[in-house]
């Protein structure tokens, strides 16, 4: 299959070089958390801010964590339900325009007025994004069809996730769990030709990689992560800062920043 391919051994470390070492640059806001459980956008902010040269790492969280948390540099804090999650759509789309990249890493309290804020600010941006953990689940919803159409927007989830995602669309390609890899590939294949968006998802041990037909697949046993680890936000966040450091090239800079330097 020419729009398929296996790599074991990082073709693209040199993507690595256009991280700046001296001068930051570059905004990412990170969106995500409830009253409950706000742990993973905290951390991943953490992250960021710990192994990239980022001129700003805002964090955009829920009003109701203002007084639980300690003073946090560039944080944003938005009008929220009851459950504690976020609801301004205004106060979320200004937030994402405002900077360069944005990852919405979850820990969203699953009700119908989160997912539509959060899908209305994601329509209506015009600025990268990235989608993870739960906050997949949330965007399943009656605008998938509009979200989907943002070329420039990852989902970085399951493989249960993306078929939540082709169902909602009624896409007519089955996608199971217990599909070969191959099967699974094509799936991806078609999907990405008739969606724009770019896909990272994890299958038979694999990291597939889509975008525009092409789709990639990296060992998971030939990168840092594993399967306790890949959804805790730190590839996200890797992801995130490859591909802002080396603007179109998804593939290219998602196997980089996967398989690590």
């Amino acid at each position: 299959m020419e729009y398929f391919e296996k790599i074991e051994k990082n073709p693209y470390k040199d993507l690595y070089w256009n991280v700046p070492e001296e001068q930051k640059k570059g905004e990412v806001a990170v969106v995500g958390g409830n009253a409950q459980n706000f742990r993973v956008p905290v951390k991943t902010a953490e992250y960021l801010m710990g192994n990239f040269p980022l001129k700003t790492v805002r964090v955009v969280l829920p009003e109701t964590l203002k007084s639980k948390l300690p003073p946090l540099p560039d944080a944003v804090f938005l009008k929220d339900v009851a459950g504690g999650s976020i609801v301004d759509t205004d106060g979320l789309s200004a937030a994402l325009e405002a900077v360069d990249f944005s990852v919405v890493v979850g820990d969203l309290s699953k009700n119908s007025v989160t997912a539509g804020a959060v899908g209305k600010a994601i329509i209506g941006g015009k600025k990268p994004i990235l989608i993870t953990r739960d906050a997949v689940d949330l965007i399943a919803g009656e605008k998938i069809e509009q979200i989907l159409m943002r070329g420039d927007l990852t989902l970085v989830g399951s493989l249960v996730q993306m078929q939540k995602i082709l169902k909602a669309v009624y896409y007519p390609k089955m996608l199971l769990t217990s599909q070969s890899l191959v099967q699974v590939v094509e799936v991806f294949h078609k999907f990405t030709l008739s969606y724009p968006t770019q896909i990272v998802t994890l299958h038979e041990g694999q990291i597939l990689i889509a975008k525009n037909g092409q789709v990639v697949a990296v060992p998971m046993v030939k990168t840092p992560y594993s399967v306790l680890t890949i959804w805790n936000g730190e590839m996200a966040a890797q992801i995130v800062c490859l591909n802002l450091y080396n603007p179109g090239k998804f593939i290219e800079a998602t196997v980089a920043a996967v398989m690590g330097k």
